[in-house]
């Protein structure tokens, strides 16, 4: 029985969430997470929230993909995987001449790793998307499958939402915008947009010629600590809900109400 739902390069694990509540055993898997002693698979389970197991692994370790692979085989109903962007993202692209200086490889070697995850995906015969914002994936392996921003999917969480881990930063309802790229396969379908309005803030700028209006999510996470990038690559949790309706293959055991 495919029961599981995996999400590689998963610190927040809101991607699971919806699936999790829904009654499938959820795991997420990223380096982040604080490890406790190895279980007997060698993966190290760190903590458990409500049908959601968190692991601590590095997933740029070939070893760790084969042990996945493994303890998953013939249970995964769907996956996700939100490989990291540094050396892949358009905001980055300023840096990626000296970074070729000191790695010519540097976008290929990050290109690999979401291709790894594609071929963990196949492996397991299921639905999934990759993700990755707007950069050089689409000349480095394929053009994307589809494109969204988190507002257009707020719609799907309730009118009094508030982020549960960063309402400082990120709006209700996910009201931002922030141009997301998926790469899909194994019969993923792309849910249906419940678009909200979305917010924007208007930044100072030296250079009048550059743009002013921003997401507030943008506008309030510059910089290069974890934390900011946590915040920046979190999971929309509308899309998410979104995209567990749309790909769901059991009835899910808590219901959403229609706002």
């Amino acid at each position: 029985m495919k029961n599981q739902v995996i999400s590689l390069y998963d610190y927040t694990g809101e991607a699971l969430r919806p699936w999790a509540e829904a009654g499938y055993d959820c795991f997420a898997y990223d380096i982040q997470h604080v490890a406790e002693p190895m279980d007997i698979t060698g993966l190290k389970k760190v903590r458990k929230c409500p049908s959601v197991f968190y692991f601590h692994a590095d997933l740029y370790n070939h070893e760790t993909l084969l042990k996945i692979l493994v303890r998953h085989s013939g249970k995964v109903a769907f996956m996700s995987a939100f490989p990291p962007c540094t050396d892949l993202s358009a905001a980055g692209a300023v840096w990626w001449s000296k970074k070729a200086k000191e790695n010519p490889d540097f976008q290929t070697e990050a290109t690999d790793h979401v291709k790894k995850c594609e071929f963990l995906a196949n492996a397991f015969g299921c639905p999934y998307y990759i993700e990755n914002p707007v950069g050089a994936l689409s000349r480095l392996w394929r053009k994307p499958d589809h494109i969204f921003d988190p507002y257009q999917y707020g719609g799907y969480l309730r009118r009094d939402d508030e982020h549960p881990r960063w309402p400082d930063y990120i709006p209700s309802r996910d009201a931002y915008r922030k141009r997301t790229c998926l790469w899909t396969g194994g019969g993923f379908t792309m849910p249906e947009r419940k678009d909200v309005p979305f917010i924007n803030v208007v930044c100072k700028r030296k250079d009048p010629k550059k743009g002013r209006n921003y997401s507030p999510v943008q506008a309030k996470t510059g910089g290069k600590s974890l934390k900011t990038k946590n915040i920046r690559s979190a999971t929309p949790r509308g899309f998410a809900k979104a995209v567990h309706l749309a790909n769901t293959r059991l009835q899910p055991l808590f219901g959403m109400k229609e706002e």
